[in-house]
């Protein structure tokens, strides 16, 4: 009996999941159900799987997805709907005897993860959240080099994450750009990083001060001379030669599933990102404290000319070093795109890449390690990885040594990191991550601790 899986939220996020479970996982999964707002959206879905020899799924209303629950008997819920609305739908599923696949972030405040974490131990069914960077070769290699002790104990990490002009705008274009929907680039862009620092460290965080403000979209715009004073690029004469509209006519997926489905919902996917109304930082500083004593610097910058990152580890044996270049640099003519990882990992960047991972021992020369099956489509050969994982031959139960698949617990530990920043950013002040939401007195059941 195949594996019965139903999706909430039919927007560009869906669509690694919907066409991984018609292609490589078909012969034990179907994929029953998509329920969203929008009927265009779940109608561009379901041609897509037509084309791909499946058969379509059935398309229910959002508000009527509780009626989906019980009609359509899904096993697994795939939730990758806006994120402000996760909570919503993953509780919803638990309580109907479902197992969850969410998109990150799990949720965007601390009563939505209190619900979420309360409802897994009353039903005892499954959350996994998508962390898919925890599943890039490079940074398998991390895990397996600290946990090796390769640099001894961690003492300090440096993490620096740059969305370059392309990438980092798109968050300022849609939904994103209000921190009620998206939480801000804290939870819902940086909880990846922050869940892979509590990852690689087998740590979680304690303590946590953040800085930051809006610096270069909204209003910004007007006083570094880049507004053009239109309110969404689609039909706007202004925004033809400005390399920060977004040209959704230009691209076939974003016309089914945005351009071509705004008459049922009015939603503007091509906002001008210097338009009034943003309400989340783009430039960000944190300080992190875990419980294993290990200190971490991060910065987040949104209007980088190049797009990558790096994390060094400082030990008490030597230090490591990552540095990955995604694209060095921004082509005028791809400015209007977006970048191939924004279409869920399909392509890469047009633009050069690169990375380097490399060990400082003490008293030592360094030394480089390649990783030979690193590449950089699909998240850095990521997505497909996670998928073998989430929908293999018994979904959620394959063995992990590297303990990859990430639980409800990993999503709220990431989560706390974001949760506390905004806080902090309100304050001015440090915030204790146990004052908002304690972790301990959700202890996981001997039985869910093996999965």
């Amino acid at each position: 009996m195949p594996h019965r899986y139903a999706i909430v939220g039919a927007g560009a996020r869906a669509q690694l999941f919907a066409r991984a479970l018609a292609t490589t996982y078909a012969d034990r999964s179907r994929l029953v159900a998509f329920a969203d707002p929008n009927p265009a959206r779940i109608a561009a879905h379901n041609r897509a799987l037509t084309e791909l020899g499946a058969p379509p799924a059935t398309g229910w209303p959002a508000d009527r997805f509780a009626e989906l629950l019980t009609t359509e008997r899904p096993d697994t819920v795939i939730v990758t709907s806006v994120d402000r609305t996760h909570d919503e739908y993953i509780v919803a599923a638990l309580q109907a005897g479902c197992d969850v696949i969410t998109e990150k972030p799990m949720t965007v405040d601390v009563a939505g993860c209190q619900r979420i974490l309360q409802t897994v131990a009353d039903t005892g069914r499954r959350v996994a959240v998508t962390f898919n960077y925890r599943y890039n070769p490079l940074h398998e290699r991390v895990k397996e080099l600290l946990s090796a002790g390769t640099i001894g104990e961690v003492g300090s990490v440096h993490f620096e994450w740059l969305l370059d002009v392309r990438h980092g705008a798109d968050y300022f274009r849609r939904w994103h750009r209000e921190k009620a929907n998206s939480g801000g680039l804290l939870v819902h862009k940086a909880t990846h990083h922050f869940d892979l620092v509590n990852w690689w460290l087998a740590a979680h965080p304690v303590e946590v001060y953040a800085s930051g403000r809006l610096f270069f979209y909204g209003e910004h715009g007007q006083r570094h001379g880049y507004d053009r004073g239109y309110d969404r690029a689609h039909g706007s004469a202004a925004a033809e030669s400005d390399p920060f509209a977004l040209r959704m006519a230009d691209s076939p997926q974003l016309q089914q599933l945005y351009l071509d489905a705004e008459a049922h919902d009015g939603y503007h996917r091509d906002r001008n990102v210097f338009a009034p109304g943003v309400t989340i930082e783009d430039d960000l500083s944190v300080l992190v404290r875990y419980d294993s004593g290990a200190r971490m610097t991060y910065h987040l910058t949104a209007y980088s000319p190049w797009e990558g990152y790096r994390v060094m580890f400082n030990g008490s044996q030597g230090r490591l070093e990552l540095e990955v270049v995604e694209n060095d640099h921004v082509a005028a003519a791809a400015g209007g795109g977006l970048k191939g990882a924004q279409l869920h990992g399909d392509a890469a960047a047009a633009e050069a890449g690169g990375y380097t991972l490399t060990v400082r021992p003490f008293w030592r020369p360094p030394y480089q390690v390649d990783v030979p099956d690193h590449q950089r489509e699909g998240h850095g050969g990521a997505d497909s990885r996670m998928t073998d994982v989430l929908f293999g031959a018994e979904p959620g139960r394959i063995p992990d040594r590297l303990g990859r698949a990430a639980t409800e617990r990993d999503g709220a530990a990431s989560l706390l990191v974001g949760f506390a920043g905004n806080v902090s950013l309100e304050r001015g002040a440090p915030v204790r991550t146990s004052d908002l939401l304690d972790l301990s007195h959700h202890q996981p059941k001997e039985s869910d601790a093996r999965r």
